[in-house]
């Protein structure tokens, strides 16, 4: 019954919210300036918001790929991390931690510490690139946290990656 009730609730206000009443009387249409609400690159807290994370993980990218034992940033990584550093230095209020990840093969000992070298390998790119070191933090997840489940080279590939994770404010201990 609660549900039925708060379903007529909301169709009644959204029926009261469709009346016009033009409060300027002039019979136009108001218009709503966005820039008025800082939503002059879209709406906040959106893709289309270049200061959002959002924006962050679609746009710039906030992840990138390893090969099989590899810790070494190929070209195509270090052009997502240029992005980020870049995008980083025009949003100093965000602060980053990079989770280092690894495919299910071999041992959990082996992949923690393979996904602490993909983490580190992306710190210490980003500092290269002008990052303050105290805006990042590393952690490692091995293969404890797969992105795909599968034992084909198709998910074992989307897993070999280290991840860019963006929070707004200082970094916890």
């Amino acid at each position: 019954m609660k549900h039925v009730t708060k379903a007529g609730l909301l169709i009644a206000a959204l029926a009261v919210g469709a009346c016009s009443n033009n409060r300027f009387g002039d019979g136009g249409t108001e218009t709503i300036d966005p820039s008025a609400y800082g939503l002059n690159g879209g709406a906040a807290g959106s893709v289309s918001d270049p200061t959002s994370i959002a924006y962050f993980q679609q746009a710039v990218g906030d992840r990138v790929l390893f090969e099989v034992d590899q810790s070494t940033l190929n070209d195509v990584a270090r052009n997502t991390l240029n992005a980020q550093a870049q995008w980083l230095a025009q949003n100093p209020e965000y602060t980053a931690v990079i989770e280092g990840h690894a495919d299910e093969q071999g041992t959990r000992e082996y992949n923690l510490a393979l996904g602490a070298r993909r983490a580190n390998a992306v710190n210490e790119y980003l500092i290269s690139r002008g990052v303050a070191a105290n805006r990042l933090k590393t952690v490692t997840y091995g293969k404890e946290r797969p992105l795909e489940i599968c034992s084909e080279e198709s998910c074992y590939s989307q897993n070999r990656r280290a991840v860019t994770v963006l929070a707004a404010g200082g970094l916890s201990s």
